[in-house]
């Protein structure tokens, strides 16, 4: 499929606590499904973010982890962020990199970046794995930059707690806090758990949303269950009011303009799109260390041209 990503044409008129609910479709991706909530037709982007896969919660018998073959990316930086479980990173600028719950793997494709995930060391016992993989839409000016590869630690996310609430600020700054994880843009990211009954303000952001994990939100009349991603006026003093036990995202950040997506590239030009397929098919794009026997080809969609 091909799809161009702008503003909602209507999205600054409206005028609401809740703009719109985005519910996130199921996929299946050869055996393992995924929660896909951006783009939508209702909302293609927010703030930077472009793409927001939701995977698991998913039970993974032994010797049957996650295993995603090289694959390319231009344009963008990939967060990928767990709540249980274990996946190993590999990719072109030669880092190879553990993740597990509560760290950051930050990855900036630029021109053009190949990587891989496999199961972890969790390979071989039955395992949980559940997380978020969200994509950025690099900035005008950055869509070309070097591809680089970062990691921060569960211990270097700030994080703040009081009762019946606890909010760690992955990117950006919030809540008194701010992220060490760098953007190429402002970006905010905060995951954020409370407890029945309790409520939180949400940050502001030029454009911001709250995705509902686990559990039950109501903000102002309107009520998000799991699954949802709300989005929400920038300019309101917003209250996020727990129903139910809840795990929820807060994300957004400034725009960067609209761009057009085709698989796992993200650009302004589509031209650069073609070219990054014709260069992946051609095996143009460089390979990763210990890892460039396998691959994945373009699937068999339209061009982006005329979108």
């Amino acid at each position: 499929m091909s799809y161009y990503a702008a503003p909602p044409p209507d999205c600054q008129e409206q005028r609401g606590r809740v703009q719109r609910l985005v519910e996130g479709r199921q996929r299946n991706l050869g055996g393992f499904c995924v929660r896909r909530v951006l783009p939508a037709a209702e909302q293609p982007m927010l703030g930077p973010f472009i793409f927001l896969d939701e995977m698991g919660p998913a039970e993974l018998p032994a010797g049957e982890g996650i295993n995603v073959r090289p694959h390319p990316h231009i344009g963008l930086a990939t967060i990928t962020y767990l709540f249980e479980g274990e996946i190993l990173h590999r990719d072109s600028v030669g880092a190879v990199q553990p993740i597990r719950p509560g760290a950051v793997n930050l990855m900036t494709a630029g021109r053009g970046i190949v990587h891989s995930e496999r199961a972890g060391s969790d390979l071989d016992r039955p395992a949980r794995l559940h997380g978020l993989q969200c994509w950025m839409a690099l900035p005008d000016g950055l869509e070309n930059c070097d591809p680089a590869f970062a990691h921060y630690t569960a211990d270097d996310i700030p994080h703040v707690s009081r009762s019946g609430v606890d909010v760690r600020v992955v990117m950006g700054q919030a809540f008194g806090k701010r992220s060490p994880v760098e953007t190429a843009s402002p970006t905010l990211y905060c995951e954020c758990r409370l407890d029945s009954g309790t409520t939180l303000a949400c940050p502001a952001a030029v454009e911001r949303g709250v995705y509902v994990v686990r559990g039950r939100l109501r903000i102002g009349r309107t009520v998000c269950e799991e699954g949802s991603l709300a989005v929400l006026d920038a300019d309101d003093a917003l209250e996020l009011h727990a129903e139910v036990d809840t795990l929820c995202i807060i994300l957004g950040g400034d725009p960067v303009g609209p761009r057009h997506i085709f698989w796992n590239f993200v650009a302004r030009d589509p031209d650069a799109i073609e070219q990054a397929k014709a260069d992946w098919m051609a095996r143009r794009f460089p390979e990763i260390p210990g890892d460039h026997e396998e691959w994945i080809p373009i699937p068999e969609w339209p061009t982006t041209r005329g979108a």
